[in-house]
């Protein structure tokens, strides 16, 4: 994952939410270990990112929660010559729990 910038030049304002997509969102392996581009046709597929900054009205996400959304429904933005993604919070589908440090299993949905 990438380093999560302490500061930002904006505010975010209402419910909006700042997120950098995870880098490894691209690619991913499948159980058998095959790396499977992010260019080959499957059906439609969630994508996790960081948040970086939320605005005054978002509820139930925080900076540095890890959010599952749709990938095709978000503006993309850039800042300090980084790429983020802008969110609503009602397009966020789920917040990762914290990862145990015991288990070595990541998620899978």
């Amino acid at each position: 994952m990438s380093e999560i910038p302490t500061s930002l030049p904006l505010r975010m304002l209402h419910d909006r939410i700042l997120v950098l997509l995870d880098k490894d969102a691209a690619e991913r392996r499948s159980a058998s270990g095959i790396v499977i581009p992010a260019t080959a046709q499957m059906g439609k597929r969630l994508a996790w990112a960081q948040v970086v900054a939320t605005g005054p009205n978002v509820r139930q996400v925080g900076a540095g929660d890890r959010v599952l959304f749709d990938p095709e429904d978000r503006a993309e933005v850039e800042v300090g010559a980084r790429e983020y993604i802008l969110l609503r919070e009602r397009d966020v589908h789920a917040v990762a729990q914290p990862e145990d440090p015991d288990t070595a299993m990541g998620l899978y949905l």
